[in-house]
């Protein structure tokens, strides 16, 4: 039973990295058209959400198939687990892209506004945070995983410093508030997905040590010790 066992761990693995990939490209394109005001590549990553909803589904029933069959215990159990949780966090950040790319539609088709220095960058830590989970996750590499948790402190403060730009904008500019709110929506979105991204890190850390890792304080002092400090 255990050799059929790791041949379905394979299986799962292999299906939930197509999805994962799938997502990782899904938000790469629909901040391409945020940046860009690329109308065409917003409605292309609208319509992959239907194939990402799919997969999440295949992904799900997969890993409550193997949970029934085969009784799975230790770093088994515990891994197959961690996907079915991370499972639901890649179609969060799944559907967040998506709005990203709505917003990115309208915006597309209004007069352009002033973005908030730093809106890039904020976009930038993010999909670098993105990279790392799962790289972090294929590899079963916590050290990564601590990295992934202290950045989104700092996409967090950037959040934060768009929000008080925009807020002004809209003073000085209320004429361009239908615009200025989706970029303000845009903002927290990004920042949606990096505490989405943040609980896959932590789920990689349980996978691998058995540990919850759930209050941000914690896994910025950790990472603090393992020197994984990016200032």
């Amino acid at each position: 039973m255990h050799k059929h066992l790791d041949r379905e761990m394979e299986n799962l693995k292999k299906l939930f990295m197509s999805l994962s990939t799938l997502v990782e490209e899904n938000f790469f394109l629909a901040t391409k058209a945020f940046k860009e005001l690329n109308a065409e590549a917003a409605r292309q990553a609208i319509e992959n959400d239907f194939k990402i909803d799919d997969m999440e589904i295949q992904v799900e029933e997969e890993c409550l198939k193997m949970l029934a069959l085969y009784q799975p215990v230790a770093i088994d159990l515990r891994f197959i687990i961690s996907i079915l949780k991370i499972n639901s966090d890649i179609e969060r950040i799944g559907d967040l892209a998506v709005n990203i790319a709505k917003c990115s539609v309208y915006l597309s088709e209004h007069p352009p506004i002033e973005v908030p220095p730093h809106f890039a960058l904020m976009i930038q830590k993010t999909q670098v945070m993105l990279e790392k989970s799962l790289v972090s996750l294929v590899n079963l590499d916590p050290p990564l995983a601590y990295e992934v948790c202290y950045l989104d402190d700092e996409v967090d403060e950037l959040k934060n410093d768009q929000e008080q730009s925009i807020v002004l904008l809209l003073q000085k500019n209320p004429e361009q508030a239908g615009s200025l709110l989706r970029l303000l929506s845009v903002a927290r979105y990004i920042e949606r997905i990096a505490d989405h991204v943040t609980n896959i890190a932590e789920d990689v850390i349980y996978s691998v040590e058995g540990d919850i890792i759930r209050h941000h304080t914690q896994s910025r002092d950790v990472a603090k010790k393992t020197g994984t400090n990016e200032e």
